[in-house]
Order: C-alpha cells, then structure tokens, then sequence
C-alpha cells in the first residue's frame, strides 16, 4: 500500500495576500544563526515581532509538529517545518480524497496554502521557510496576524482568547468542525501547558494557563460549510469529522468461500470486544481506503484516521468483524484502527492531531463495548500473534518503535504509562513495566527492508533492547522463527526478537548490577536499567507451569475443543508455537479470555452453521509471552 506522500487535505481556505502593513521588514540576516538552536527564543522573538501571543503560536506549532522541524523534510500533508506550513503539488489533487469536494485542476488550490502565504508575506523564497526554523515560525506567526486583523475589522486582538477564530482558519480545514477540532486542541494545549524534548536535543516548555476562555463563537466569522458527519450513522463520537465508506463485501468468483472483505456478525452479543488494536497504514489515508474496498485484497479495518487534520473513515462497523490483525481469534474480539503513516518516519506522520482524534475514538469506542483503557487491552498490531507457526514470520510489527505509547496513554486516561519512582525495589518474581522516557530512549534502529541495512535517524522510541546477558556486548535475544538458523536478533525495526515495548508487563527473572532480566520466550532477556530508568513496578498477577509439567504449551489462540464444534464443521486448529519452561513466569492479562469460533466458511448464509458461533467449555489464560499476546491452556497453569 506504498503510494507517494500525500499532502494537505483540507486546504487552507484563503487567497495569498499582498504584504501586510503589519509585517515587519526585518531581514534574513537579522536573527543570529545560533538562534536556529534556541526554539523557545525564536517563538517569543516571532510572538514579539506580530504580536501573536507566544502561548498560542507555541500551541499551534505544538500541535502541527510537536515542535519538530523534520529537518526541512515535508510531512505526510505538505507542510514544512516547525508551524507545518503547507504547499500545494499536483500529487496533493490526486490523492486529495476529500470526502465532500472533488478538486479537479490544480489551479483550484493554487495559492491555498501557509507555506505560498507566508513567503508572500515576509517575500522571502519558499525554500527558506522550509528549512529555517526562526523563518518557518515567522511566516506562521505573519499568516495568523493577517487572519486575526482580517477577522477584526483590521485590529489584532488583545487578548490571546480572541485568536480563537484566526488559529481555527490556520488549520485549513473547509468545514467548521474540523476547524473547530484544530482550535480546540491548540487551546487545550494553551490551557494544560506542555513540554517536550525534541528528536535534536531541544526542551521546550509552555506554561499552562487554566484561566483561558477562548471565545469559540468567533467560528462563525469565517463562514466554513457545516461538515457532513455520520451521514450514515456512523459508529463515531460527535464531535469528529468522521464518514462511512464501506469495506468491499462480495465474491471474488463462483467459489462462495472466495469473498473479502470483513464478516457481518453482532458483536459484542455473539462475541466479546475486549481489544482495540492500533495499526499504521503504511501508505496513505485515500489508498488505505481504496485497498479495504478492493475485495481481492482480502483485508480491511474498522477504521481509518488521516494524518493531517485527523479525518476519520469508518470502513467496517464496530459490530462487524474485520480483517486486519492476520489472526482470526484476535479479529473476532477487537476494532482494527488505521493511522496513515509510515513506521519508519515515525514523528512525521503520527501527528499530534492524529493522537488527539485517535485517542477520541479509543475512548468512545471503550465506554461503548467496556473496553479498559490500559495497554493489555489498546494494543499494537505488533502484539498479535500469527496463528500458524509457519507464519510467524511474517507477523506485523506496525505501528512500530515511533509511536509515543506514553503520550497516546496519557491522552487516553490522563495518566502516563512512564510511572517511573522509587516506589519499589526490582526483585526476582516482581513484575515490572516497560516505560523508558520516550523522548530521550533513542536506541540503534535500521531499515533493512531493502536487503541492505541502513541507520534510521535518530529519534524518540517506546521500546528497549534485550540481550542475552546482563551486558551491552552480549547478543540480543533470537527467536527461533525470525532467526531460524539461531543467530542473534538485530537493529532491524522490523526485527522485534528482541524488543520489550512501553506498556508490557514482564516478571523479573533476576537482576544484576544496572540490569534485569525478565522472562521473556522461553528465555531470559536483559534490558539495561540504571536507577529503574526503564521500568516500573506494578502489581499484576502471573502464571507459571503447574506441579511437575516440564513445560506447557503456548498457543496464538483460544479456540473450543473439538466437541464443541458440530460434525460438518471442521474444528479450528489450534497450533502451538511456543513453550513455556517449568518455573519460568509470565504476566496474566486475561484469566478467562472467550473460549470461540466465528466459522465463516463462506459469503452464502444458506449453508449450514455458516456465520455461527461456536464456544467451548475449556479454559485459557492470556499472556504477555515475548513481545505478543499468547494463550495457554488453564489447566496448564497456576496463576500468582
């Protein structure tokens, strides 16, 4: 599903301006070189010059980028540095996939967007404001002073309450409650302070100020249409842009087993929704979309987010099961949701909109089906097993090493999965979480998809390498599918042997010196943990083998017996890919996960027990096993 970049969406609906009394004529030259190292100077310098409050272009650049300058690189909508200024190019129509106004011709957006207005405004070369931080954040701050003095009989407002309007229309969305969620979010951002260190070493800070009020009415000045959400009852909160647009549900030929793209069902009553899975669609928002309506493609999800503003597709209702985590039990009990991006560019796709509108779905959809909102439960795609050992292999790693776990956590729950204090000591048998500081955690990470190995840059990750000693010379850890000829596991991002991830819960195996050691596939795993820099202590209950078992089985599902299923139904296979050594422990994450089968041999509901549930009476425990969710059979095991 790799296609080119797609760029801004909802492009910015003004005209380019001529230059502006207010803008100053202040020259390239007259901002210190050294001040490209010093952001939190360039925005009280920017704020200062048009008199934007800093708080608000803090907020917005905050939002746009998270005070990322991608190093003069484009971001998945256009735009370019620190405030996300946008350009139109002719791949920005191809892909524009607006779901209520086609774009034709190039000239219909020619001369819409920040990065074309702000250029004009200061008459400086576009290429400059891609590259310079100080330049990138003055041309936003002269395009949001134009916005504010246009919306105000030609006045700047006086108090950063009343930038409400003009911080709305820099989003460049075409409809109001876009717009609006954009504003929102910066004012949020204004309100609850934030803070951050940047992949370039940068700490920024901006002071929360809990006494703004900012006048949300003022909206209505810039006369946006009135967006067309849940046209079709769409399974969304009401306060996001969100469409229906079917996954393909048909036949591929005259074989009626030979169908995509999801199954009907109706959920949560014949089966339990107890996980929502966070994917990346490694192409982007309008192909991901195309993809899921092809039905030879036989994949889909039950939602897609966009990058750039945070527009969300329902493509499979809730209550319908999709094809998206390339495990059948796993599909039959979650929501699969689609982040357009890259796992490899990481920061440059998951945008802090894309969190924001992601978290607002994550939470709706868990009150709707009681789904806890905690990392056993919103996991990544990364997480899931395959069923067959054969395919282990090729297992997903999506939405990879980038995504900030700590932050989506927080805005989720208001908490951060980054509990780290010196609550409690790290002992043999206690369980520890996985919560490094994601913006300094910046491991060796290569890209290996090409067959040659290249360094990916350097940046923020949710993850820890394990060794197979308490040293950092010491191999990583090896799986026996990924690694079948026993070689150690890698760097490669797509090589997850050898991961623990922020969120995941492990028992300690041992410690020594600034190690531990955890149970991990069967084996020991060291991760390097100065101080419990990298984990926390919590409570959480385990399993181990029962009595005198050598070993027991690990499974990827939890599917019946096979008395459960009636004799014209051929029973789901249920394949052992691991074993779990006599005492060795792992974390419990379900002591009594749904024990079914969805049979879905076909499209045609006339066959018998087609589209049924099977459940069995055997028990399972889910488990944290390695770096997936894995099940093992009750009996089997003791729970801690």
């Amino acid at each position: 599903m790799r296609h080119p970049k797609r760029h801004h969406v909802f492009s910015a609906c003004m005209g380019l301006a001529a230059a502006i009394a207010m803008v100053s004529a202040t020259p390239l030259t007259a901002l210190a070189a050294s001040q490209q190292n010093n952001r939190q100077e360039i925005f009280s310098k920017a704020a200062n010059e048009f008199n934007v409050p800093k708080s608000v272009l803090m907020a917005v650049s905050y939002n746009e980028s998270r005070w990322e300058n991608h190093h003069g690189q484009a971001s998945v909508n256009g735009g370019y540095g620190l405030m996300n200024l946008t350009t139109s190019t002719q791949t920005d129509i191809d892909e524009r996939g607006d779901p209520n106004r086609p774009i034709s011709a190039k000239s219909d957006v020619d001369g819409e967007f920040t990065l074309d207005e702000a250029a004009s405004l200061l008459h400086i070369p576009v290429d400059t404001l891609k590259k310079d931080d100080a330049q990138n954040v003055r041309g936003a701050a002269a395009v949001i002073a134009k916005y504010a003095k246009d919306l105000n009989e030609g006045q700047l407002p006086k108090d950063s309450d009343d930038w409400y309007a003009a911080v709305a229309k820099f989003s460049g969305a075409k409809d109001s409650q876009t717009a609006k969620d954009f504003a929102d979010q910066v004012y949020d951002t204004v309100r609850d302070g934030a803070s951050s260190k940047t992949t370039d070493g940068q700490s920024l800070s901006l002071q929360k100020d809990s006494h703004t009020k900012p006048k949300t009415d003022d909206i209505k000045k810039l006369s946006l249409a009135q967006p067309v959400t849940q046209p079709n009852g769409t399974d969304c909160p009401s306060d996001i842009m969100c469409r229906f647009v079917p996954a393909g549900y048909a036949a591929n030929s005259s074989d009626p087993a030979d169908y995509g793209n999801y199954d009907h069902a109706n959920r949560p009553t014949d089966m339990k929704i107890d996980k929502i899975i966070i994917h990346d669609t490694e192409g982007s928002y309008s192909s991901a979309i195309s993809h899921f309506q092809d039905t030879t493609s036989y994949v889909s999800a039950n939602y897609v987010i966009r990058s750039s503003d945070g527009a969300v597709t329902e493509t499979v209702r809730p209550s319908d099961v999709s094809w998206g985590a390339g495990n059948w039990y796993t599909n039959m009990h979650a929501i699969n949701i689609e982040h357009e991006g890259y796992a490899n560019e990481g920061s440059g796709w998951y945008t802090e909109t894309m969190y924001k509108t992601s978290a607002k779905l994550v939470k709706y959809l868990a009150k709707q089906y009681g789904i806890p909102l905690d990392r056993q439960h919103i996991i990544g795609h990364d997480e899931v097993s395959k069923v067959k050992p054969s395919a282990v292999v090729s297992s997903h790693w999506d939405p990879g090493a980038y995504w900030d776990w700590d932050h989506y956590m927080a805005l989720l729950t208001g908490k951060s999965t980054d509990l780290n204090a010196p609550d409690a000591p790290i002992k043999k048998g206690s369980v520890v979480q996985i919560s490094p500081l994601f913006e300094a955690n910046k491991p060796e990470i290569q890209d290996c998809s090409t067959g040659t190995c290249t360094p990916l840059p350097k940046q923020g990750s949710n993850f820890v390498y394990l060794h197979t000693q308490a040293s950092s010379n010491s191999p990583l850890l090896s799986n026996k599918y990924m690694h079948s000829d026993g070689a150690a596991g890698t760097t490669d991002h797509a090589d997850w042997s050898a991961k623990a991830t922020d969120g995941q819960r492990f028992v300690v195996a041992d410690t020594k010196d600034n190690w531990t050691g955890i149970w991990y596939d069967g084996k020991v795993g060291w991760l390097y943990n100065p101080h419990q820099a990298n984990t926390t202590t919590v409570q959480s209950k385990t399993a181990k083998a029962v009595g005198d078992l050598s070993a027991v089985s690990v499974y990827s599902t939890a599917f019946p017996e096979v008395s459960a299923y009636p004799n014209t139904v051929p029973p789901a296979a249920q394949n052992e890919l691991y074993t779990l050594p006599k005492d060795q422990s792992y974390v419990v994450l379900d002591s009594n996960p749904p024990t079914d089968y969805f049979y879905d041999a076909t499209i045609d509901y006339s066959k018998p027990y087609d589209h049924k549930v099977f459940t069995g009476h055997d028990k399972y425990i889910e488990i944290s096993f390695n770096h997936r969710v894995a099940y093992v059979k009750a009996s089997d095991l003791q729970i801690q």
